[in-house]
């Protein structure tokens, strides 16, 4: 090879290959940097642009994995609340048998009749008091659907269950629980039977088996006599028992549907977030044996680089 003062292919060629490794170990660097081989679309544009399209779905996924959690939320905290009203129901047609042993005793009625009016109150206090966000599933019946001064603005739940779209309805119970008593109002204990128009921000100021006239306490059935209307006060509580039992089925079905949605959500979420890694995640043990190598080529190439740059000073020992 000829020595010349204007073209040193050695220094090119070293230029060349240094170029080339800075230009290697950039990008390995950013890999080891940010985790990630690709990046940007400029690192590989269709690996870019699924994984992208897999993140729109990551994050849609996870807004379904919130409205699951917090439609089971609502369940949960309906569902304690219409199994508290059925403890409360036991008690009641515990104090409405009581009737039938304590008929003609003015003072034992009378204390029995404000005992079933507090049951009454109770009741009424729970099931507005089981909302959430302004939804509740047990106030009242068709009469009485959303309450604003309470607080409550639907008696249904819409939420959805998968990232296509598909929404699911919690309706209210009040039609459920009708079905069952034949009762109706603005009040979950005038849909029991329970009670007769009763105000949905008020309490119950009487009940339907016991009442207080001017002559004192009686049976607030008329036309029958009191063995009759003893049963049929005990089949009214019985009655009220099953409907909110048929309730409380229907809160666990619909929690068994919203855990197995759940379940597969957070199982579908983190499929996705695997295949997007596996299209962007760096290897980070091949990345760090990447670099070492780099960075041994890159110390080489600028040796290399001196060297081919020390040939053209020595063309001055050819003219001393």
């Amino acid at each position: 090879m000829s020595l010349s003062i204007n073209t040193n292919q050695s220094s090119m060629v070293a230029l060349e290959t240094l170029n080339t490794t800075q230009s290697d170990l950039a990008k390995t660097e950013n890999a080891v940097s940010t985790g990630k081989k690709v990046a940007n679309a400029s690192d590989n544009p269709a690996a870019f642009g699924i994984s992208s399209q897999i993140g729109g779905d990551i994050a849609g996924q996870s807004a379904v994995n919130d409205g699951l959690s917090y439609a089971s939320q609502i369940v949960s905290s309906t569902n304690s609340a219409a199994n508290s009203i059925i403890n409360i129901l036991q008690n009641v047609q515990n104090a409405v048998t009581t009737v039938g042993n304590n008929m003609g005793n003015e003072s034992s009625l009378g204390q029995l009749d404000k005992e079933l009016t507090g049951y009454m109150k109770s009741i009424d206090t729970i099931a507005r008091n089981a909302t959430t966000k302004g939804i509740n599933l047990l106030f009242g019946g068709t009469a009485a659907s959303t309450s604003t001064s309470l607080g409550i603005t639907a008696n249904s739940l819409t939420f959805v269950t998968g990232l296509q779209g598909d929404t699911q309805t919690l309706t209210g119970y009040g039609s459920l629980i009708a079905s069952t008593t034949g009762g109706s109002g603005a009040t979950l204990t005038d849909v029991l039977g329970l009670t007769t128009n009763g105000q949905a921000e008020g309490d119950p100021t009487s009940n339907n088996f016991l009442t207080t006239t001017s002559s004192g306490v009686a049976l607030a059935y008329t036309g029958k006599n009191p063995t009759e209307a003893v049963a049929a006060m005990v089949g009214r509580v019985q009655k009220a028992i099953v409907a909110m039992t048929n309730v409380t089925s229907d809160l666990g079905s619909n929690q068994q549907t919203i855990d197995t949605m759940s379940s597969y959500g957070q199982k579908s979420s983190d499929s996705l977030t695997a295949a997007s890694g596996a299209l962007t995640d760096a290897d980070m043990s091949a990345e760090s044996a990447k670099l070492t190598s780099l960075q041994t080529k890159q110390s080489l190439g600028i040796k290399s680089l001196s060297i081919a740059n020390g040939q053209s000073q020595n063309i001055l020992s050819l003219f001393q």
